[in-house]
């Protein structure tokens, strides 16, 4: 009989253990590197307003976080920094209904009190004037790419990189005399860069979209997206310098 009451009240333990367990699984989001202090304030004011949420983020250049998607990494939502590489995901069917939710503009990066005296698109194309730019597959690279083509200027970068939080660094390290980066990235960087405006005729606008994963079993993941598309996520977005969608 006492075993009996031990074996009951071990498998009663048990019971209330496991069916008492409410805990959520943290919410995964790949964003572009571009939106590093937008999200991160946003992702605070989400956890505020959803107690049982809680997020990580991973940062990156869009086509390398919409590489890692493809591969099978752990994601519930994806924020791109382009169109086209979210359509990509979309089409392999690992996500759906993607939501536009900001746009961004280039602007010129110089360090501090811009030594090489760039003061336009053109300058860029001096064989004086070190320049970085993201890499070609990059969102940043993309447009930096179309700006030249649109300012019909050659511009033989010294250097290509990953994301435009890596141009920025070359910039803030002094080791280019000009990035090519978005608005908002010289606004985030304070004194540490010089921005120098690039004229709307020639300049690029970047479209960001945001949409949960397929296989995402998040409860929170849809309504992450739906925040960061909603009032208060705009809000948020527009301190850092994005523009509406």
């Amino acid at each position: 009989m006492r075993i009996a009451v031990v074996v009951l009240i071990a498998l009663g333990l048990t019971a209330c253990s496991s069916g008492g367990s409410t805990s959520v699984p943290t919410l995964k989001v790949s964003a572009a590197s571009s939106l590093t202090g937008a999200f991160t304030e946003i992702g605070k004011a989400f956890e505020s307003t959803h107690p049982d949420a809680s997020i990580a983020f991973n940062f990156g250049g869009s086509s390398s976080l919409a590489e890692q998607i493809a591969q099978g990494a752990e994601v519930d939502v994806f924020a791109s920094a382009d169109t086209a590489i979210m359509r990509e995901v979309v089409d392999a069917q690992l996500a759906a209904n993607p939501v536009d939710f900001a746009s961004n503009t280039l602007q010129i990066a110089t360090p501090p009190g811009n030594p090489a005296n760039v003061g336009s698109v053109a300058d860029l194309a001096k064989p004086s004037v070190k320049v970085a730019i993201c890499a070609a597959e990059v969102p940043c690279g993309v447009a930096a790419i179309a700006l030249f083509a649109k300012a019909a200027v050659n511009v033989t970068p010294v250097t290509r990189e990953p994301d435009v939080k890596s141009v920025l660094a070359k910039v803030i390290a002094d080791e280019v005399d000009a990035g090519v980066v978005y608005v908002t990235d010289v606004l985030v960087s304070g004194d540490k860069v010089t921005g120098v405006a690039i004229p709307a005729g020639v300049n690029v606008t970047s479209t960001y979209p945001i949409a949960a994963l397929a296989e995402s079993t998040n409860p929170f993941a849809a309504q992450f997206a739906a925040f960061v598309a909603g009032p208060e996520g705009q809000a948020i977005l527009a301190k850092y310098g994005f523009g509406k969608a």
